[in-house]
């Protein structure tokens, strides 16, 4: 049975060009939507960018661009590198597109209908930044607990009674364990909302550059509620029909940390106000260091990951990645742990395998996939362990635990490896055909299978050796049929050269 899905990355601010973190949460999210797609699910991924705000403003002054030409070209490179990391989206949504200021004033008509917004003045501190406000106590020697410097602002502004929520947004997070993950995360938000929760200033008067609020056209709408609402747009709101009834229950935000009480405070809160339904869930990953130092662009380390793929491919970036931590924790980027991890991993371990069967089979079988004979106790446990082995990652990629669903995938590639050290089809040729038949069917069909499972994980690489077990295109989803002996292969190719420093 088809399954809705839907899956979003963050929008991505456009004050600057896209680096790994902005990789980094796109190749899960597309990861993740593939996973779905090949178990047959009707997935609906998006992405975009934000770029709105007093830091895009101030960023376009800087480089002497009006907001819409700097944004432009900023949202651009965001939609570039989609193609570089290999990600397969289905919308690209950008907050200055005409669908989503309609979108944004009708569920702020929404809320002024329901009362949940007033008039007031805001007088407090602001990190132009984060694009936040900070309360008193928050602040660290005078600066956001981000890092970025705030400035006194007094202006008059709208409020969102965001108070009135704190009962209801702790009901939430204990009705539902899972709305937001990882559970460290959970508990950090909890005790957020559980020390109590101001009015939210929600409109600007100080600069012009973001959505207007209707009927007082002298406040721009808050960043942050323009940004939210992005994730209801791209469904079709204010239609609450097609897409939108469709898919939004089964929603899955996937969000850096930084930005976690955003998408997990205000966010449901506001959704809660315009009487409208919550996402599933908000998964909240971890930052990357480099070599171990905090990336940023004064310490002029920040990674570039066109470079990277460039370098390395897009399927070695999305494996490293995505193998290298478990998502949710903070992680060490290193060039020379992602080299060691693509040799050992990719290289020797997946590439010899399917390099060395299907050599073996081209110039033993007449390029042809052989005829098993009579199964073994070896052959059984091989073919058993690829049986078991969806019900496992079914629960990885549920828990988004992608490191774990390559740790089963590779379990299973190195009992393959075992298999082939240990049945020796090379020493049956000259005394044992039809057994040597038998042990390189099991394990082509074994090959198969795991090209079918690497697919989120490695398109590229996957495709490549699909391609070479003659698998037609609509026998690529999970748990397709097994090879049918007889089957003529082309001339096989290695998939993963070893990298040399």
């Amino acid at each position: 049975m088809t399954h809705p899905f839907y899956i979003t990355t963050p929008i991505y601010y456009v004050n600057d060009v896209p680096h790994i973190g902005h990789a980094y949460t796109t190749l899960a999210c597309d990861t993740l939507a593939r996973y779905k797609r090949l178990a047959g699910d009707d997935v609906y991924f998006l992405t975009g960018t934000d770029e709105h705000g007093q830091k895009v403003e101030k960023a376009a002054e800087h480089k002497g661009l009006n907001p819409q030409q700097f944004v432009d070209q900023v949202s651009q490179s965001f939609r570039d590198l989609i193609p570089i990391i290999n990600a397969a989206p289905d919308d690209f949504i950008r907050t200055t597109e005409s669908r989503h200021k309609k979108a944004v004033q009708h569920l702020w008509d929404e809320l002024i209908k329901r009362d949940a917004i007033y008039l007031g003045e805001y007088a407090g501190w602001y990190a132009v930044r984060d694009e936040a406000f900070y309360g008193e106590g928050e602040l660290v020697n005078g600066k956001a607990p981000t890092g970025a410097d705030v400035e006194w602002v007094t202006e008059p502004s709208y409020f969102f009674r965001l108070s009135a929520f704190q009962d209801r947004l702790l009901e939430l997070y204990h009705q539902n364990p899972n709305f937001i993950a990882p559970q460290s995360r959970r508990n950090e938000v909890m005790r957020f909302v559980e020390g109590g929760l101001n009015d939210l200033s929600i409109s600007r008067t100080s600069f012009n550059w973001g959505v207007t609020v209707p009927n007082d056209p002298k406040h721009v709408v808050y960043v942050w509620l323009d940004a939210l609402t992005n994730y209801i747009t791209a469904l079709g709101y204010p239609d609450q029909g097609g897409n939108f009834e469709k898919y939004w229950s089964t929603t899955v935000h996937v969000v850096g940390k930084d930005i976690l009480r955003f998408h997990a405070v205000y966010w449901p809160a506001f959704l809660m106000a315009a009487d409208l339904p919550l996402p599933k869930q908000i998964f909240a990953h971890g930052w990357w260091t480099n070599e171990g130092e905090k990336i940023s662009k004064s310490l002029g380390n920040t990674i570039d990951p066109v470079e990277l793929v460039q370098t390395f491919g897009a399927d070695a970036v999305r494996y490293f990645l995505l193998r290298e931590i478990s998502f949710g924790q903070d992680g060490d980027f290193s060039r020379q742990q992602l080299i060691n991890r693509y040799n050992s991993d990719l290289a020797n371990a997946y590439g010899n395998l399917v390099q060395r069967v299907l050599s073996f089979i081209h110039k033993n079988c007449g390029g042809v996939i052989p005829l098993p004979h009579n199964l073994q106790e070896p052959d059984q446990a091989l073919i058993q362990e690829c049986d078991k082995i969806m019900s496992k990652l079914e629960i990885d990629m549920e828990t988004l635990a992608f490191h774990k669903y390559a740790d089963h995938v590779w379990q299973l590639i190195a009992h393959a490896n075992r298999y082939v050290d240990e049945q020796k089809p090379w020493a049956l040729k000259a005394i044992d055909v039809p057994r040597m038949h038998t042990i390189l069917y099991v394990l082509a069909d074994t090959i198969r299978q795991i090209a079918l499972l690497t697919q989120p994980l490695l398109p590229e690489a996957s495709a490549a050796i699909l391609d070479q077990l003659a698998i037609p295109l609509d026998q690529r989803k999970f748990l397709g049929d097994s090879l049918k002996p007889g089957t003529a292969l082309p001339e096989p190719k290695g998939v993963f050269p070893r990298h040399v420093v």
